[in-house]
């Protein structure tokens, strides 16, 4: 079998080659050609010690990201492409780094010390493809397995707990069963990572196609890094809207969403405040009154604690707190959601709504046609180019300076006024109809 390798790496290799080195792309980028995909990144693997590679790629830009490590990166034909020696690691004290490594000159012996056998896989158009571990075979059977001894591998860098995850998640596949055992005995150990680790993989997990199996299977280790989340399962919500308890609501939710950051974040949290506002009426008819608050609450505390950024932690908020919040087929309620919250959120709103009815009972989905027809609208008022902003005002700031007012409270309080007058329909958006308006709000 053949590789199709760029040929800014193909060079690299070459250079190693000559120079009597054995070098091979390996991991990730070979996972990815062997299942058919193009690969975000190329890594090398050689034989060659830190100081040689300098030598053996003289004229090439070489930054050291992990010479530590053995880990240069190099920059070749506008490709950045990480080149790393031969190694066998030492112990890792804190969960995540080697406190040293060894440098051999065997191939099998660096495959060793990786992660998972899919990613044990190295190629060279040389030798073809080295995969000592049956990475190939766990490929074919779409099944995630470490190398060697799990507890080991995780005992080493427990972020390889969530990585293993993201995997299962992002590749389809399924987590084999020691695999899985130990993700499970040794999840207390993700308390050790960095809390921007941790998001990073939780983000590309909640993301991949495969995401709702994987959080349904392992709620209990994605619960170590996210307690909020575990009050939901297998709550039953007693109420003729749903069909599923709440974890399972959220999971087919968070399925309907397109696989992006923020949606897929608010559809994993948007009812994390139910199981704490339960109540049941007379006729034992389960009710939430409040969870949105509480939801909120539960999301922006889990989201600052994992160190999101402040736009993701801000959308999301805005999403929870408003995706109970009734849709109205109207152009003046369109054009005031757009002036309160912007086009993109505004979009996302809808699709959260939609989501949240995909995964209720079927009975009740006749509100997915409404959200349609709200899209519709949105899109109308944005073709027409109608008023929902001040920036779309006829008139500024500087007109209303021309017509006599005061540049204070007063100016800015005038021209929200009259921009809600637009979009209620009471004035056109015109700058003489608008200046007459304000000339007698100023009187």
């Amino acid at each position: 079998m053949n590789l199709s390798i760029p040929e800014p790496v193909r060079e690299l290799l070459q250079r190693f080659s000559q120079s009597g080195f054995e070098a091979v792309v390996v991991g990730g980028c070979v996972r990815d050609s062997l299942l058919g995909q193009a690969p975000h990144d190329w890594d090398i693997a050689t034989s060659a010690r830190p100081e040689q590679i300098g030598e053996a790629l003289s004229g090439f830009r070489l930054l050291e990201t992990g010479l530590k490590h053995g880990t240069v990166t190099a920059l070749s034909g506008g490709m950045a492409v990480e080149i790393t020696t031969y190694r066998v690691d030492g112990t890792y004290s804190d969960s995540r780094h080697p406190d040293s490594v060894t440098f051999t000159g065997s191939l099998k012996a660096d495959l060793a010390r990786r992660d998972f056998t899919v990613n044990a896989i190295a190629y060279s158009e040389k030798t073809g493809l080295a995969d000592c571990f049956g990475g190939r075979r766990d490929l074919e059977r779409r099944i995630l397995r470490c190398v060697g001894e799990p507890a080991r591998r995780f005992e080493e860098d427990a972020l390889r707990i969530l990585r293993g995850l993201r995997f299962a998640a992002v590749l389809g596949f399924s987590v084999e069963p020691e695999t899985a055992r130990s993700m499970r005995e040794l999840k207390f150990l993700l308390g050790r990572i960095a809390k921007e680790r941790i998001s990073a993989e939780l983000t590309k997990l909640l993301c991949g196609k495969d995401a709702p199996a994987v959080l349904r299977e392992f709620p209990d280790v994605i619960g170590q890094v996210l307690p909020e989340i575990l009050p939901m399962v297998g709550f039953d919500q007693h109420n003729p809207h749903h069909i599923y308890d709440v974890w399972e609501h959220t999971l087919h939710a968070l399925g309907a969403i397109e696989p992006l950051p923020i949606p897929r974040l608010t559809m994993l949290l948007h009812d994390s405040g139910k199981p704490h506002t339960y109540m049941q009426d007379e006729k034992g008819a389960g009710h939430f009154y409040g969870h949105g608050k509480i939801s909120l609450q539960l999301a922006e505390a889990a989201l600052k604690r994992l160190r999101f950024d402040g736009v993701t932690i801000r959308t999301v908020c805005l999403l929870i707190r408003l995706h109970d919040t009734p849709m109205i087929e109207d152009e003046k309620w369109v054009r005031r959601q757009l002036g309160r919250i912007g086009e993109e959120n505004f979009r996302t709103l809808i699709s959260v709504h939609r989501a949240d009815c995909l995964a209720q009972n079927p009975e009740y989905r006749d509100r997915l046609e409404s959200y349609r027809r709200v899209g519709r609208i949105l899109d109308k008022v944005l073709s027409e180019q109608q008023c929902f902003r001040l920036r779309d005002l006829a008139v500024n700031g500087r007109d209303l300076l021309a017509l006599g007012f005061s540049p204070d409270k007063r100016l800015g309080e005038t021209l929200d006024e009259l921009l809600n007058a637009v979009i209620d329909g009471k004035c056109p958006n015109e700058k003489e109809a608008l200046l007459r308006l304000a000339a007698r709000k100023m009187k």
